[in-house]
């Protein structure tokens, strides 16, 4: 049986492990360490964005005037009108951040944030190195949350494997 599929039997029925380990087919015990290393990175990274984006949205809403000035005059969002981009700015910032941590809708959460993360770059004229970095970082780890999922420690896999066992989802 192939490691991963002898992972995902182990985490969805724990009664599955053998009682010796000789018995375990090779890799299995790395396989479990790596994933439970693998969550537990996954949860990481998506509160390391989150918080960023979370308390970013959090200064937009404790000064809207300002931050509609910004979008006005600092901000070139293309194709949207500065209050409109404003909205659905800050809205992007306080939504999301709360799906990606919660690890609801985990990857549609991440590609969002992604989508704010580039807009936040492209439009501003000038981007200090240190806050370039800082965005190249979220947007590795948010590519990353896209591509590879929230991890075992998420609503999205306690979800899965809740309609694995139910019969609902095979």
């Amino acid at each position: 049986m192939p490691p991963l599929r002898w992972m995902w039997r182990v985490l969805s029925d724990p009664g599955a492990l053998p009682s010796a380990g000789p018995r375990w087919p090779r890799g299995v015990a790395l396989d479990l360490a790596l994933g439970g290393a693998q969550a537990a990175l996954a949860l990481w990274a998506r509160f390391v964005v989150a918080w960023a984006f979370w308390f970013s949205g959090l200064t937009k809403v404790r000064d809207w005037e300002t931050t509609l000035a910004l979008f006005e005059n600092e901000y070139a969002v293309p194709v949207l009108s500065p209050g409109l981009a404003a909205w659905l700015g800050t809205g992007g910032e306080l939504v999301l951040p709360v799906m990606l941590l919660l690890g609801w809708g985990g990857r549609l959460a991440a590609l969002g944030l992604s989508v704010v993360n580039a807009v936040a770059v492209i439009s501003l004229p000038e981007v200090a190195p240190a806050a370039w970095v800082q965005h190249q970082l979220w947007g590795a780890l948010l590519l990353a949350l896209a591509f590879w999922g929230p991890g075992g420690l998420s609503v999205d896999a306690w979800r899965t494997r809740r309609l694995t066992r139910s019969g609902e989802c095979r």
